[in-house]
């Protein structure tokens, strides 16, 4: 398939503007429920975004061996985590999927092998913050997975050849915390704003300034960039859905931040529109 061929998906989708690209940062499941400052972030982003047509999200949750697409027509609510309160249990996301924007984003990303799937649904990745920007659960929400197999360099180019879907109303989310290490919270400061180890502050300091100042080549190659970036990022799962937001991004469009805190001690919050 064409990039510039979207002939298929007009037929569901109507051309619109650009749509924005999110990165949210979603922290814990109990986000879902709870009401502070984050989720008060996520539901003043989507009053200042156009409503999308459809959401194709990437979450830190869908960790696979190979690159899979959810295809069902009504994705289940995954509750994948424990030890929550039962309310916590009980919430349901409803939102539809699209069988047909999964084919077409298979073929997008053609000759990578994307495989459809009927078996996973909406993790809470996707569907903790989701309920905050859209709460009637009304539109159409398909999941992209991340495969653990694959540097970061990969996700960035892999990334690139969704942009036409922002052209047809396609909001393209990913979800997941740019300092992330859950061995080392602390569980004194756990719901204290602002509360962070001095190496989680210097990763959030120096990663904020490479996001606004278009060095992404630093944030893909974190590995190499100190001991400070080693402790906020000591698995790649919450940080690479970062790295497709960045590769969605046009060189011409401005990048900002918002819900940028520091939680727990090593957990940032930090969300990010492009467009």
């Amino acid at each position: 398939m064409n990039l510039n061929d979207l002939s298929n998906i007009s037929d569901n989708f109507r051309t619109t503007q650009k749509m924005p690209v999110l990165f949210l940062g979603h922290g814990s499941p109990m986000n879902a429920i709870e009401e502070n400052i984050f989720v008060q972030g996520f539901r003043n982003i989507s009053k200042e975004i156009p409503k999308p047509n459809a959401i194709i999200c990437i979450s830190a949750h869908w960790f696979t061996n190979g690159t899979f697409v959810t295809a069902m027509e009504l994705p289940k609510t995954i509750h994948d985590f424990g030890g929550f309160p039962q309310a916590l249990f009980d919430v349901q996301y409803p939102a539809k999927g699209n069988p047909e924007l999964a084919r077409e984003t298979a073929e997008l990303l053609s000759p990578v092998l994307v495989e459809e799937d009927h078996n996973w649904g909406l993790d809470h990745g996707a569907w903790s913050v989701l309920r905050h920007l859209y709460p009637d659960a009304d539109i159409p929400v398909i999941q992209l997975s991340i495969d653990y197999s694959k540097p970061p360099q990969y996700h960035f180019e892999l990334a690139k050849k969704l942009s036409k879907l922002r052209e047809k109303g396609i909001l393209i989310i990913g979800s997941g915390n740019i300092v992330h290490n859950l061995r080392l919270i602390d569980w004194k400061n756990i719901d204290t704003v602002g509360a962070g180890w001095d190496w989680a502050i210097e990763a959030r300091e120096k990663t904020n300034n490479w996001l606004l100042d278009g060095d992404f080549q630093k944030l893909i190659d974190y590995q190499k960039q100190g001991t400070f970036l080693q402790y906020a990022v000591p698995t790649p799962d919450h940080y690479l859905p970062l790295i497709y937001n960045l590769g969605l991004k046009d060189k011409s469009e401005e990048l900002s931040l918002f819900n940028d805190s520091l939680i727990g001690g090593s957990l940032s919050m930090t969300s990010i529109r492009i467009g």
